[in-house]
């Protein structure tokens, strides 16, 4: 048997991209989960590279004053959460840094203006997700939640303190209801999303349930208050057990109100989203005879609220079903300078209509992988302003130095949006002009 690597004292420096703790030893990085910078702590090495160490934390001697108490029970076991232990104001500090890090690093771009953190609530303010749902044979029960954050099982909790309530409360109570099924052992998640006036669960069932399955469900929607549905194949399979009422969520500074589907892509922090919706359209400085163009629009998020305040929008989206309910969500709301089309992003759209048009301004809010197939495009139309939000600082910085190295832009300006509190997701707003 191998023997315990000997414990030992280090000085945390600073703090990693993914909310590890690093300390200097030998030459090397040391990462250590759990650690925040200015403590000394007590660490015990557990995996040895090249370049770099990974090491757990044993005992932290001199804590950091930023350090806080865990709300949740399961922290340090559940994967959901990685920063409950440091202050909300460090993990904002802690994420501006790596995304002015990742534009200098990778993009080689400053932006001339540093924008102050947008924050909201940093609990029960999660309103979609996808959470697992495991048989566990051993103990015979069922197990809903996050993976754990360092192994590939479903952690063991009964309540989660980021989803939006009554959700974060009903883990427990949705764990017993699977464990009731005969198909306990063929439901491998849950999609819970939460509306401003209902809720919506999307049980995947690898199986058909029997009709003793369909009343527990349907008696389980009825004592919750919330819709249940199947989702027996892909996404388009995804119906509820009975006619339920719509999701939708309003944006008020514009008199918006957008529909959805349980499964639709919304940003999951609603308070945050409507303070980034707004910094977003002011940042743009779109008039009302401007034209804007906004890529990457899903339901119409920013598409419907830019109508309130320009000339005309154009919503590009790579998803038809979203399209479709962009269109009828302009229409839900009396918007008649709204358009939108269907069109794969990362691929060769210069022969499409609406690519031939002129845009005063571009908003875009890709992907993880970023929007570089569009760069030349969103170039090619001299727009005033580009605000590009991202939800990945690297394909931001490589989109940042490619706007500002290759087509004559530049970055006056840029900050994070803490969407996730807690864990180490770097929401993050970016400001281009030409130069």
């Amino acid at each position: 048997m191998k023997a315990a690597t000997p414990p030992e004292t280090a000085l945390i420096t600073a703090l990693a991209h993914d909310g590890r703790g690093i300390a200097r030893m030998d030459g090397k990085a040391v990462f250590v989960a759990g650690a925040l910078p200015g403590e000394t702590v007590t660490l015990r090495r557990r995996a040895r590279r090249s370049s770099f160490d990974e090491a757990e934390l044993v005992e932290v001697l001199e804590p950091s004053p930023e350090r806080v108490e865990p709300l949740c029970k399961a922290f340090g076991v559940c994967g959901g959460c990685l920063m409950q232990h440091a202050s909300p104001a460090l993990q904002r500090q802690a994420k501006q840094a790596a995304l002015l890090d990742e534009l200098q690093r990778i993009g080689k771009v400053i932006p001339e203006q540093v924008l102050e953190p947008l924050a909201g609530p940093v609990w029960a303010y999660r309103r979609r997700a996808r959470l697992g749902v495991k048989y566990v044979a051993k103990k015979e029960r069922v197990l809903v939640g996050f993976r754990e954050r360092s192994a590939p099982y479903i952690a063991d909790i009964a309540a989660c303190e980021v989803l939006s309530e009554p959700l974060g409360k009903m883990v427990l109570p949705m764990a017993e209801l699977v464990g009731s099924l005969s198909i306990r052992d063929q439901v491998p998640q849950i999609e819970v999303a939460v509306a401003d006036e209902s809720i919506a669960l999307v049980f995947r069932n690898l199986k058909p349930i029997t009709e003793a399955d369909r009343e527990k469900l349907l008696t389980f929607g009825t004592q919750h208050r919330v819709d249940v549905w199947l989702q027996p194949g892909g996404i388009a399979t995804a119906a509820p057990l009975l006619p339920s009422q719509a999701l939708t969520y309003r944006i008020p500074d514009y008199q918006v109100e957008l529909e959805f589907q349980p499964l639709d892509f919304i940003q999951v922090n609603g308070s945050l989203n409507q303070q980034m919706i707004g910094h977003a359209l002011t940042w743009l400085e779109a008039s009302s005879t401007d034209s804007v163009l906004d890529l990457y629009c899903g339901l119409g998020n920013f598409t419907l609220p830019l109508a309130r305040v320009c000339g005309s929008v154009h919503g590009v989206e790579g998803d038809a079903g979203l399209i479709d309910r962009a269109r009828a969500n302009a229409q839900r709301n009396g918007i008649t300078n709204a358009t939108f089309a269907v069109a794969d992003l990362s691929q060769d759209i210069t022969g499409l209509a609406w690519a031939k048009d002129r845009y005063d301004q571009i908003l875009l809010d890709p992907p993880r992988v970023g929007a570089r197939e569009m760069l030349p495009l969103i170039a090619a139309k001299t727009p005033a302003r580009v605000v590009y939000i991202s939800c990945h600082p690297g394909s931001l910085a490589r989109d940042a130095g490619i706007l500002v190295e290759e087509h004559g832009f530049k970055l006056i300006a840029a900050g994070i949006m803490d969407m996730f509190p807690h864990t180490a997701h770097v929401e993050s707003i970016a400001v281009f002009e030409p130069r």
